[in-house]
């Protein structure tokens, strides 16, 4: 038996419709070989159907099914009283197709093709968060620029993730893995440091897609911060990486403190406001970088008045 099938409720039913008969029996295969009891729908009306007759979960809708879209089930759901937490499915999710499963509260992207052990971990998580997602504003809604507004809590993070992850299904694996490293160490500085794990407080982030490049911009509504006050942190300490995590302890810190070197690593470009709530970063996609890490310390000096 899988080792944390003992915490799962027994019975957890789940749906799964996709109007390709051979991707929904291959996700309904390793659903049921995890434990999970399994119905599938060839279509949207169909899944729609299941939905309202009985009480599922989890549903798995394909974007792009026959008859009714997942995301025209998604909605209809919305009415629901006791409605299952959503995943959508996607060939490689348009930024329309990722902001309106945002909008309707969608809680993940999986995108195909399916790999196996991604889907039982998105599956396993989705089930384990019992609220509703949290609600996420859009403030631009355009395919090359995409301007999000969300709680500072880790679940929105984890949500705001997943959909970016999805967005840059066409980028290199290493290059998607490059982006997803920066975009998650500096989405947690703001939402933990900036925003204080506060829901009612709110970070600001954009995603800009050009030809030879991908840019984010996160604002946080914290106050800032300076580089030499953070002794708790890797990046205060050339040549010694792990100084700070006696720092750390003695401050009752959780063990960590490698966000920013290991943003300064994978990003082309680092900046920061002079306040220091606010960080842009840069990847190149047509090989610009000169290979060295960019500078966070550098680049976050303001520029003297004259």
């Amino acid at each position: 038996m899988h080792p944390s099938r003992a915490k799962e409720k027994p019975g957890e039913r789940i749906l799964v419709a996709d109007g390709d008969a051979a991707t929904r029996e291959k996700i309904a295969a390793v659903l049921r070989s995890e434990n999970f009891r399994v119905t599938t729908a060839a279509d949207g009306k169909e899944a729609l159907a299941h939905l309202t007759k009985s009480k599922f979960d989890l549903a798995l809708l394909d974007v792009w099914m026959p008859r009714m879209s997942g995301l025209e089930v998604l909605k209809a759901l919305q009415s629901k009283k006791s409605a299952p937490r959503v995943i959508v499915i996607a060939a490689g999710c348009a930024a329309g197709t990722i902001l309106k499963a945002i909008t309707a509260r969608a809680c993940r992207c999986l995108t195909k093709p399916i790999d196996p052990q991604t889907l039982v971990s998105l599956v396993r998580e989705s089930l384990s968060r019992k609220s509703r997602p949290p609600h996420i504003e859009i403030i631009s809604g355009s395919p090359r620029w995409i301007e999000l507004r969300m709680p500072c809590t880790l679940e929105a993070a984890e949500l705001i993730e997943s959909f970016m992850n999805s967005l840059e299904a066409d980028l290199p694996a290493e290059t998607r893995a490059a982006v997803g490293q920066v975009f998650h160490e500096l989405l947690l500085n703001a939402i933990e440091w900036g925003g204080r794990l506060d829901p009612h407080r709110k970070v600001q982030v954009s995603y800009l897609r050009a030809h030879h490049m991908v840019l984010y911009r996160i604002a946080d509504p914290g106050r800032g911060f300076r580089f030499s006050d953070l002794r708790h942190a890797a990046i205060a300490h050339n040549g010694e990486p792990t100084e700070h995590q006696g720092i750390r302890k003695r401050k009752g810190l959780r063990p960590g403190g490698f966000g920013l070197v290991l943003a300064s690593a994978n990003a082309d470009e680092l900046l920061y406001n002079e306040a220091q709530n606010e960080v842009v970063f840069v990847k190149y996609l047509d090989g610009r970088s000169n290979g060295e890490a960019a500078d966070p310390a550098n680049a976050a000096q303001p520029v003297a008045a004259k």
